[in-house]
């Protein structure tokens, strides 16, 4: 499916250099600081990391699936970063071992993320934009910390890489098979982080512009829908096991809004808690429910009606600031410190930014539309919500796409090579 056979030998090789120094690395930094990537107490059980340790110990030991929530049964988060660990521990054991054979797993996946942008920047711009972006990938150390710690973003990102390359080859296709991969695809994401859910909704724009007949627009969503609610079953059943009512992804989906109104961790202004005597600044941020989305819509009517400048802000630019500006980088290791790491990071921003301005000017539209499209909804869909670097993470791979079109240019312009020339490479996807 992802071929590689128009590709030329040296660019086949430096491919194949780059592939291999992201897993190397990846192994020698995770396996040397081990324990350190660790963002919370194993004991205290203090962060989201050690607590999905304790749920992957727990479902293995004793066949329950909580989540803070101790013993008891919960549906807190989706259960598929509990299970994925869970089935690791259950082969290499619950000790370090087990730890530290799912973050090889991570490196893996690392590497393999490297090929898949190759792929992915070949078929939207050329060999030379893939393999700059592959080098990035490199020399990124974030890539490297997300590889050594216990979270959802390096699996969520290789799943998100893998939807882009699937829904090029639908586009082309048009054959069914490639929406049911699609559905799969997004169904085990969900499981991960329920937003992926509506992702299939970037198809009907795509097919707007293909010109996709009615007739095959139902058959294709109908299968990525079937596909979908036949994956969620079990969980859905679980919940209703266990709960007595239908849950359709979490119980706890009232807390990333309430969150989502905290600026800068403060609290929100004083005039709020006179207008508001029902709420308390001690317990305003609490709740996971139907209460807190009311403690939500509360905090943004008042924050708009009287300062609608700071809160315009902080849901529009400041989510995106975030999301990118600010890099997923918690836990430095030598020789890139973190205040050193921020520089670099708002750096390769405003270079991707321009690359990405430069590339809706100069480059086809039609070849991007999938690219733009998803950066787009995995962007956008964290607006009403609590936002940041973690969560922009699986995106900044795409915006190094950019970055890199950024340098084919200045290179192309350089040497004084022909527009054509430096769009040349073929989908290399197949």
């Amino acid at each position: 499916m992802f071929s590689l056979s128009e590709v030329s030998r040296p660019a086949k090789r430096l491919l194949a250099v780059f592939i291999a120094l992201v897993l190397i690395l990846s192994c020698i930094i995770v396996l040397s600081y081990n324990n350190y990537f660790l963002l919370g107490d194993l004991i205290k059980r203090n962060n989201d990391d050690v607590k999905y340790i304790h749920s992957a110990k727990l479902l293995l030991n004793e066949g329950i699936l909580a989540y803070n929530s101790g013993e008891q049964p919960s549906a807190f988060i989706m259960p598929g970063m509990p299970i994925l660990l869970a089935g690791v521990m259950a082969v290499f054991g619950q000790d370090d071992v087990g730890i530290n054979a799912f973050r090889i797993l991570q490196c893996v996946m690392q590497a393999f993320s490297v090929y898949l942008i190759f792929i992915i920047g070949r078929r939207v711009f050329n060999t030379r934009v893939a393999l700059i972006t592959a080098a990035i990938c490199v020399v990124y150390p974030p890539d490297y910390f997300s590889s050594g710690s216990i979270l959802s973003e390096t699996t969520f990102r290789t799943m998100q890489l893998l939807l882009i390359c699937l829904a090029f080859v639908a586009m082309d296709k048009r054959k069914t098979f490639w929406y049911i991969l699609i559905g799969l695809l997004v169904a085990a994401a969900a499981y991960l982080k329920p937003h992926a859910t509506l992702y299939p909704a970037i198809f009907f724009i795509l097919w707007w512009k293909q010109r996709t007949p009615w007739r095959e627009i139902v058959k294709y969503a109908g299968a990525m829908a079937a596909v979908y609610i036949v994956c969620l079953l079990p969980w859905w059943i679980r919940n209703m096991i266990t709960f007595d009512k239908f849950i359709l992804f979490t119980n706890s989906g009232g807390s990333p809004f309430l969150l989502g109104t905290k600026i800068r961790g403060a609290l929100p202004p004083a005039g709020f808690f006179v207008e508001h005597p029902e709420y308390d600044p001690k317990t305003i941020f609490q709740g996971s429910d139907s209460t807190a989305v009311a403690k939500g819509l509360d905090i943004i009517k008042y924050g708009f009606l009287h300062e609608p400048v700071k809160y315009t802000y902080w849901y529009t630019l400041g989510r995106w600031v975030e999301l990118y500006i600010h890099p997923f980088y918690s836990r430095p290791f030598w020789p890139i410190t973190r205040p050193v790491m921020n520089v670099l990071q708002m750096i390769m921003m405003a270079v991707s930014i321009i690359g990405l301005v430069w590339a809706l000017i100069k480059h086809r539209m039609e070849r991007m539309l999938p690219l733009l499209l998803t950066l787009a909804y995995f962007t956008l869909i964290y607006q009403p919500f609590v936002a940041f670097n973690r969560y922009g993470y699986p995106n900044v791979i795409i915006l190094f796409l950019f970055a890199a079109y950024l340098i084919d240019r200045c290179i192309a312009m350089r040497h004084k090579e022909p527009l054509l020339n430096a769009n040349q490479g073929g989908t290399g996807i197949r």
